[in-house]
């Protein structure tokens, strides 16, 4: 409903500075010292009838309040140490409690504040005070609910003030508050689950009981008592800290309007933030002393742990079951449809999870609706929206069109609104609605009326009446709680995982089958190559054989010679051939097998006593087939050259050694002949020359006298970038 013309702004409501009243309360009185010399500067109250001085400026603290309170405030302010430092007995013969503080002085200096109020007057004991605290506590403790904690609470602080009406008070998100619980004599009237506008409470009021947690005001027709003297231009002294403060005359007349007389408020700070206040009323002036102060404070501080304990727990509960839920609607989410289709077969178990009534479901031009939801195309707009807000955190709301005023038009369905969104190619939103609930709300008094001011500027005024006042609220659905909202964002997590899942699923089947299909034409070519390799070997055994029967017939003669080096130079290769083709090997070979392999081969053609007279010292080398090949061709060579020229043909002593060094190997061809002969420009020789430059490698022939000593040194990675050392020996090719 609209608010009258003389409504004053809330903001100015919150400019009022309640902080420097320059005034106290009359149940004590107030001293500001100079900090280091510890004399008064200035005072409020009846300073000159409670302590008997008629001068009291510039005068120290022990001559006012005696040697020990002096004393006590001396070491107080050497330690910068503030609350209670002692009991004073004043000339009336009453006993008051000295409270200190500090606050700011011209800069940089400080003041110490020294508060005098009145005492309980009674010998109260501190384990009577410690036993009440602890059976208020462990009530607490075994409450089950946060209701039932609050309940508990405002029997315990009723119990330990005296108060007629303890009221819990809880601020709620609109900066409004709501008595959730009461306890109350008999007579007393009742404020329970009234709400009370803002403006009750103004933010810089908000900020003190943060800063001061408990503010009393034992009377409220008291007459406030002026800090004196007050220089021209001076600021004014922060009385933030201060018990005695004098409050703000709004509030005074709001008690009065109220029916209340004396009033105590208690802050409930949890986790550094106003929960709410233990707000305390009486009919009749009621005195809170400071150790009963004290003792509120410790009382609240134990409540607010209490509410964080049970909010906490069961925030978890509903944490592990939502948690559970999640879990099992993305195990039984299909993989073989698009997530839109797949969510869509699980819409009631999506909607139970936040406890909505309706869900959609939009994935591009899609749109999916379960249960009560506004038309398509409000969804549609409400998906075009989610896509412009910022962040990650899922958007909730109980009041969507104070968010978006358009959607008033969607309120029956859409009044609360709880929405995710996936990114990526295709958008999917998730939005779930709650329908509007008419909502009676009772104030106490009407909340038009809160704080009002004259139209022509004048002073605030409070409303005058407190009668219940009740409010229907339309545009609004039941709130969507903290793990809801959590739960929201952890499913749409959960599904871009799913979703990513998916996609790499995909394409690990689409890689397979592209495996398969490869694999089956390896299998193919395998089978050729088998099948060429078995062709290729049996044309060179063929050609072996011809040329071995060729050179039979030719006997001794230069052409038998040469066909026997010619089928010697095919069997080199042939043993290549065979190796690379018997499936234990991919595109490298052992060359010390190889070497072993050719050489007996080699002795085999050329004889028994050939064969024993080759000794061989060979390292393991893995090289590439291609340069196996090449090697086994040159070593053919270097035997048949220490056949024909070491020995004439006849069977001599030849060692064959092969090692490796960094990324080289080294193979040697020694033998005991009579030497001579080094390269030259045979056929043999053009051949050695030319499958050493294939090899990137080198050759270095050596006098053994007798005999001659053939090394070749080659990478076995042609692709090494190693330089080559100095070249040894002599006769390189």
């Amino acid at each position: 409903m609209s608010a009258p013309a003389a409504l004053i702004d809330l903001t100015d409501c919150d400019r009022e500075p309640i902080h420097v009243p320059q005034a106290i309360q009359p149940h004590g009185f107030l001293l500001v010292l100079n900090l280091e010399a510890q004399t008064v500067e200035q005072v409020a109250g009846a300073v000159e009838e409670l302590t008997g001085r008629t001068t009291w400026m510039d005068q120290s603290a022990t001559d006012l309040l005696g040697e020990v309170v002096g004393r006590r405030l001396r070491d107080m302010a050497r330690g910068h140490e503030t609350g209670f430092a002692g009991r004073w007995r004043a000339t009336n013969r009453l006993e008051y409690d000295i409270v200190v503080h500090y606050a700011p002085g011209r800069a940089p200096l400080e003041r110490m504040v020294v508060e005098v109020e009145q005492s309980s007057q009674q010998a109260r004991l501190g384990v009577e005070l410690i036993s009440r605290l602890d059976a208020a506590g462990a009530a607490l403790e075994r409450a089950a609910s946060v209701q039932t904690v609050c309940e508990r609470a405002a029997d315990a602080f009723r119990s330990l003030t005296g108060f007629e009406r303890v009221m819990i008070y809880r601020f709620l998100d609109d900066e409004a508050g709501q008595v959730i619980a009461e306890s109350r004599a008999a007579g007393a009237s009742s404020f329970l689950n009234h709400h009370f506008p803002a403006t009750d409470i103004p933010r810089q009021a908000r900020a003190l009981y943060l800063r001061n947690p408990v503010r009393v005001i034992p009377d409220c027709r008291y007459t406030p008592q002026p800090l004196r003297p007050v220089a021209p231009g001076e600021p004014p002294l922060d009385m933030s800290d201060s018990g005695l403060r004098s409050v703000s005359p709004v509030h005074i007349q709001y008690l009065k309007n109220m029916g209340v007389r004396a009033s105590a408020s208690v802050s409930i700070i949890v986790d550094d933030v106003l929960w709410g206040l233990v707000a305390c009323h009486s009919a009749t002036p009621l005195l809170l002393p400071y150790e009963l102060r004290v003792a509120c404070t410790t009382l609240a501080r134990t409540l607010a742990r209490q509410l964080k304990t049970k909010a906490d727990a069961e925030l978890y509960r509903d944490r592990v079951r939502l948690r559970r839920l999640e879990d099992e609607l993305i195990l039984r989410l299909s993989t073989e449809r698009d997530l839109d289709a797949a969510l869509a077969e699980h819409s009631g178990q999506l909607t139970e999870l936040v406890g909505a009534d309706g869900l959609a479901i939009v994935r591009g031009d899609r749109i999916a609706c379960f249960g009560h939801t506004p038309p398509q195309e409000a969804v549609r707009r409400l998906s075009d929206w989610l896509g412009q807000q910022p962040g990650l955190r899922p958007v909730a709301s109980n009041a969507l069109s104070a968010l978006l005023p358009e959607a008033q038009a969607w309120r029956v369905h859409a009044s609360g609104l709880l929405a995710v969104r996936l990114a990526g190619d295709q958008p999917l939103s998730l939005l779930w609605f709650r329908s509007e609930i008419l909502e009676t709300v009772r104030w106490a008094g009407d909340p038009s009326t809160a704080v009002k001011s004259a139209a022509d500027g004048g002073p605030l005024t409070p409303r005058a009446s407190f009668e219940g006042w009740s409010q229907t609220v339309t545009g609004r659905a039941r709130r969507w709680s903290a793990a809801a909202v959590e739960s929201a964002a952890r499913l749409r997590d959960a599904l871009f995982d799913f979703a990513a899942v998916n996609q790499l699923r995909s394409q690990n089947q689409s890689l397979q089958a592209r495996l398969t299909e490869r694999e089956l034409r390896l299998e193919q070519q395998q089978f050729l190559m088998r099948e060429v390799n078995h062709r290729v070997q049996n044309s060179l055994t063929l050609v072996s054989s011809f040329l071995g029967l060729q050179a039979r017939d030719l006997g001794d003669s230069p052409a038998g010679s040469a066909l026997q080096e010619a089928r010697r130079r095919v069997r080199a290769v042939s043993t290549v051939h065979s190796r690379l083709y018997r499936g234990d090997h991919d595109t490298t070979i052992d060359l010390s097998r190889y070497i072993s392999e050719l050489v007996d081969d080699l002795g085999a053609s050329m004889g028994a006593d050939w064969t024993a007279a080759i000794e061989t010292d060979l390292a393991p080398v893995c090289i590439d087939a291609g340069r196996a090949v090449t090697l086994g061709l040159i070593l053919t060579e270097l035997i048949i050259n220490a056949q024909k020229y070491a020995y004439d043909g006849r069977p001599g002593p030849l060692r064959i050694t092969l090692s490796e060094s960094d990324d080289r190997f080294r193979l040697v061809v020694a033998d005991d002949g009579k030497g001579g002969h080094k390269a030259g420009k045979g056929f043999g020789s053009m051949m050695i020359g030319s499958l050493v430059t294939q090899l990137d490698g080198r050759i270095d022939y050596r006098d053994l006298a007798p005999g001659l000593e053939v090394a070749l040194r080659a990478r076995i990675d042609p692709a090494s970038d190693l330089a080559w050392p100095v070249a040894e020996g002599r006769g390189a090719a």
